[in-house]
């Protein structure tokens, strides 16, 4: 079609790579969003959910460990659930995005913009 346009065919073909990824960036953002992961901390007393995008979306408290005496380890079991959840929602992202680079014929580690 642009044979005779030298380096112009290569141009547009990359802009409409471009353009795929662009696409596919955005559908991988959207599936992210419903993507859950699960951290935990105390063995499972504590759990909180969060998107692979890392917005968290739930606290699941055993009620056995409300007990008021035991605040400041209550605080630090959810804080540390929370940053569970966070990695995990990272690692998961990052998976998703090696598919996705994979698929269009990129490095594993090409890091697309989010």
């Amino acid at each position: 079609m642009l044979k005779g346009l030298g380096g112009l065919g290569d141009m547009a073909k990359m802009m409409k790579m471009a353009q795929e990824a662009q696409a596919k960036v955005g559908e991988l953002q959207e599936e992210l969003g419903r993507i859950v992961v699960v951290g935990e901390a105390g063995a499972g007393l504590v759990k909180a959910r969060a998107t692979a995008k890392g917005q968290i979306t739930g606290l699941d408290i055993d009620p056995s460990i409300l007990v008021p005496s035991e605040k400041e380890v209550i605080e630090d079991l959810i804080l540390a659930a929370l940053n569970d959840a966070q990695a995990k929602a990272q690692a998961r992202t990052q998976t998703e995005m090696s598919k996705l680079t994979q698929g269009l014929g990129l490095p594993p580690d090409f890091k697309l913009p989010f």
